[in-house]
Formats: C-alpha cells, structure tokens, sequence
C-alpha cells in the first residue's frame, strides 16, 4: 500500500465554494479506480468557524493498493487537469504501517492528518507496534478509517483520521483538519451488481 497526499494552498480570498463544487462535479469518476482504496477529496477554509485553518486548502488523501494505480492516476487526464487548472503540485507518498478501514467510508465528514518527526533515536519496530495499535483503538472509537504510515525520506511519520463527524480543536503545525466532500472507493460488497442465476427451461 502506498499514501499519498498533495496539497494545494489557495489565495486568502478564494471561493471555497469553487472546490466543493469541483468536487461534486468530478468526485464520482475516481469511484472503482483500479488499485485505488480510497480517495478522500479534502478541502479547508480560513472562514470555517467548526474548523479553523491557517490557509484555504485543495488536499485530496489516497491509499492506493499498489504502485500500478497510481502510476496510472498520475500519468492520467485527471491528475493532468488540475495540475492544468492549479500547477503540478508536490506529491507527498508514505510507506504505511496500519490500515484499519470501515467497509463503507463514504459517511466521513472530517478529516485529520498528523505530521511529526521521528526521533533519531526511536526504535522503528516498536513505533510501529505502537502506532498500529493507536490506529486499531481510533477505529473501535468510531474512525472510519485510521491510518498509520512512515517517510523514511524525511524520517516523519503520519497518522491519518477520517471521522464521521466534525472534530474541534485548531489546526497547527503538526496536525490539520479537513471538511470531507465525498469519499471515492469501491462500491461496498453488498451493494455490488449479483449475477444473474441462469433461468431452468420450463419442463414440457
């Protein structure tokens, strides 16, 4: 698996409304994307009182099954259309260590992402075990989705929240709230098309 966030910072008057409706508009056509667990189309607003932030933010979340979707998605119209419409922007990938994931994630009206260093001296394999079980406890709290992953790059590490209602607190250097706009992801298994059982000819 493979996270992978970008971000894009708006002017401090910009229309926040421009986004939700590109993301009513576009958010369906990543629904069922080949390799692609899920992707939560994530925004931000300096004026939103339940969720304060420093900048008027674009930041779509991914967790991708492999490297083959989002090679696709990348080198794909979509991804060329925004960079089009906002320039390419940096794209952030960490290595994850937990995936806890509700069948359905579409009910998520928030988001929340940590970013914080790990220390030079932090034994790995016990960060992991630890995260992981910080991840397995959010989600028996009610996170639809709790992810904990790593960047040896940068050596940070990232915990990633979508909650199906508004959290509080203020956003900050290591920790940002999002509003969720819709939530792509494969349709949930008993929502998925049955086939159609052969009908047995009428006996004569």
């Amino acid at each position: 698996m493979i996270a992978m966030q970008y971000a894009i910072t708006l002017p401090a008057d910009y229309d926040i409304a421009v986004i939700r409706r590109r993301i009513a508009d576009k958010g369906h056509l990543l629904d069922d994307f080949p390799g692609l667990a899920f992707k939560a189309w994530l925004h931000a607003a300096r004026d939103d009182d339940a969720l304060p932030s420093h900048d008027n933010l674009y930041a779509p979340f991914y967790l991708w099954r492999d490297s083959a979707g989002m090679n696709a998605f990348l080198g794909g119209s979509g991804f060329a259309t925004l960079a089009r419409d906002f320039g390419r922007p940096a794209v952030r990938t960490w290595v994850p260590w937990q995936a806890e994931l509700a069948i359905d994630l579409r009910g998520a009206a928030c988001a929340s992402r940590e970013i914080v260093a790990i220390p030079a001296h932090a034994d790995l394999a016990t960060l992991r075990d630890v995260e992981a079980m910080v991840a397995r406890q959010d989600r028996a709290a009610g996170a639809l989705a709790a992810i904990a992953a790593y960047d040896p790059t940068g050596w940070t590490l990232l915990r990633f929240r979508l909650w199906p209602g508004l959290r509080t607190g203020p956003s900050g250097a290591h920790c940002q709230l999002y509003r969720v706009g819709h939530v792509s992801c494969p349709a949930a298994p008993q929502e998925r098309p049955q086939p159609r059982r052969p009908v047995a000819a009428a006996l004569p």
